[in-house]
């Protein structure tokens, strides 16, 4: 019986250090870029847009503002239906496993 203590304070303390992991994964942000530069996006390393720019030589200037907003927004959108389309599809895959409640496995 003092193994199995053992081994639930271990997974007790993975959890706690993949739940650290993912609040620092929220606020590292990373930047991408394409278009020589042209373009560019920041996001946190979890997914999340953060910003978008894109170079006045590539559009209207009057609506550069709505066009970021815009992808902003889409690129958001689609992240939030792929999360939960994993979170879906991770359920079945753990249904009937006697995970404890609460376990984050992703």
């Amino acid at each position: 019986m003092k193994d199995i203590m053992g081994m639930m304070k271990k997974v007790q303390e993975m959890q706690s250090k993949m739940t650290a992991l993912q609040d620092e994964l929220e606020t590292l942000e990373v930047e991408g870029a394409a278009g020589g530069g042209m373009v560019k996006a920041t996001m946190t390393a979890k997914g999340q847009v953060k910003s978008v720019s894109i170079d006045d030589s590539l559009l209207n200037a009057d609506e550069k503002d709505i066009l970021e907003d815009l992808i902003i927004a889409a690129m958001n959108d689609a992240r939030g239906k792929a999360d939960r389309a994993a979170q879906e599809k991770m359920s079945s895959i753990t249904a009937g496993l006697p995970i404890p409640p609460g376990m984050k496995l992703f």
